[in-house]
């Protein structure tokens, strides 16, 4: 599958499904990974987005959506997908759309953002999703030529502060600056109602992750529920 602006369009107003698991977990297989993501598209996904390339592998392979995918090398700083070699591993592994830090920060190997992305864009025919944490980040990845702004980095880079639901006024700030560019809305989306909320202030799609597939963080939630 080769997306294109239909195929992006097919997206509106739908639910990606973001299947990970951390190392050392008992689900931190890629086969398992693939497995999630199924069930997920058999609920409604409409998109799925998945880390490493193993990953990717195995997920495009059980499903007939789209599939997002990024590498995560190192926890600090720039990580998703940090140089445009990571990026190019993540769309020869089979990612329709590449998600990378989106951040006006320095990158590992030297480029700039807009060099990354035309590095894709020449080298593959995956799209790219810039994961931002500000407003600022959203209007320079769209400058850069990103296909997709994510809000993924809100409250991780120091620029706004970490809320407790997904960033709503982020979103809106971004939907309002009128990037031409689909905004998908991630990061601590932890429920039907917050999704809703997401897309209401702007969103054109919304990833959930750890509500729908980390079973160890919601097995935690109830549990304190419980306590308290």
């Amino acid at each position: 599958m080769t997306l294109n602006l239909i195929d992006l369009n097919s997206l509106a107003g739908q639910l990606v499904v973001s299947a990970q698991a951390y190392p050392g977990e008992p689900m931190r297989d890629p086969r398992t990974m693939a497995q999630v993501a199924a069930s997920a598209v058999v609920g409604g996904a409409a998109a799925i987005r998945v880390q490493g390339i193993a990953d990717i592998q195995f997920t495009r392979a059980a499903v007939e959506v789209p599939v997002i995918g990024l590498w995560k090398d190192g926890h600090d700083g720039v990580f998703i997908t940090p140089t445009l070699q990571h990026a190019l591993s993540c769309a020869s592994a089979g990612a329709h759309i590449v998600a990378i830090d989106g951040t006006r920060r320095p990158r590992p190997d030297g480029l700039s953002l807009a060099e990354t992305i035309a590095g894709v864009h020449a080298e593959s025919n995956a799209l790219v999703m810039a994961d931002c944490g500000s407003l600022d980040d959203a209007v320079a990845a769209a400058a850069a030529g990103a296909d997709l702004i994510g809000t993924t980095l809100a409250g991780y880079t120091g620029e706004r502060p970490k809320t407790d639901g997904p960033d709503l006024e982020l979103i809106a700030q971004i939907s309002g600056a009128s990037l031409g560019r689909p905004l998908i809305a991630e990061g601590r989306i932890h429920s039907p109602a917050q999704a809703r909320q997401a897309l209401d202030a702007g969103a054109f799609a919304v990833v959930v992750g750890t509500a729908i597939t980390h079973p160890a963080s919601i097995t935690g939630w109830f549990k304190d529920a419980l306590r308290a």
